[in-house]
């Protein structure tokens, strides 16, 4: 229960961190799209931006869980053998 648990936490600070990157990324890019939209436009419309940003959403979104999941699978046993005890290596 208590590895559950822990991935899980990680899974969610996965999505979490995901969430941060993405708004930075997109607070930066739009507001170089809104000063000069010929330059940074790349051709699209205001409609394919907002699809590229929906679909963004969703492959951040499925990237932020699945490293945070690996993340919480990779530092499980680093931090905890198998009964659950806490292991500290100096």
């Amino acid at each position: 229960m208590k590895r559950t648990v822990y991935i899980a936490a990680f899974t969610f600070l996965g999505i979490l961190l995901q969430f941060l990157a993405h708004a930075v990324f997109e607070r930066w890019y739009i507001i170089r799209l809104v000063k000069d939209f010929d330059t940074y436009g790349l051709g699209l419309t205001w409609d394919q931006w907002f699809l590229v940003h929906h679909v963004a959403a969703v492959i951040l979104f499925i990237a932020g869980a699945a490293f945070g999941f690996w993340q919480g699978r990779y530092w499980w046993p680093k931090l905890y053998d198998e009964q659950g005890n806490k292991r500290w290596k100096r």
